[in-house]
């Protein structure tokens, strides 16, 4: 049997805090009841689309939330007053958030950290994607993997210092 991709229609929504969007139950729901916890979103303002992955979060009163970063709202101008559009999609990568390409080549390289990388949970690898997808140079982003492929090697546990010269 074929899987489809769950997917919703566009939706408007207004920020619900200074950093997070409610997403309205006929719209999360179908993600829920299929298990789907991780998506990806598609965010519309004004002419301006950003893509990003967010966690679906069910609060203890049923509603449901995402993470909307403050540097999601600038680089869409989003103000806390205005309404923008969000279209929701399941996430079918690998890790719940696209590795750069940088961070991707190393660990394929290096079998023994991808190995390390490969045991760690689920949030722990999206932290180090986040960590090194941060970075704006792609020699850095390069530097910052290598980095990380020797820390994990040599039994560095600390996440703190994975990224740091040690």
């Amino acid at each position: 049997m074929p899987h489809f991709m769950i997917k919703t229609q566009s939706f408007e929504v207004s920020l619900a805090d200074k950093q997070s969007v409610i997403i309205p139950e006929v719209f999360a729901e179908q993600f829920y009841k299929a298990n789907k916890k991780r998506i990806k979103v598609k965010a519309n303002f004004e002419g301006k689309f950003i893509d990003f992955h967010a966690a679906l979060k069910r609060e203890k009163t049923g509603a449901f939330r995402i993470y909307f970063s403050r540097a999601k709202q600038k680089e869409l101008h989003i103000f806390p007053n205005d309404y923008f559009e969000l279209q929701l999609f399941e996430d079918k990568s690998k890790y719940g958030v696209e590795p750069c390409e940088e961070f991707e080549a190393v660990l394929l390289s290096d079998y023994e950290a991808f190995t390390i990388f490969e045991s760690f949970t689920p949030g722990k690898k999206r932290s180090i994607i986040y960590a090194i997808g941060r970075y704006k140079s792609s020699q850095t982003r390069i530097d910052k993997s290598i980095l990380f492929t020797n820390n994990i090697k040599r039994g560095v546990s600390d996440p703190k210092l994975w990224l740091k010269e040690n």
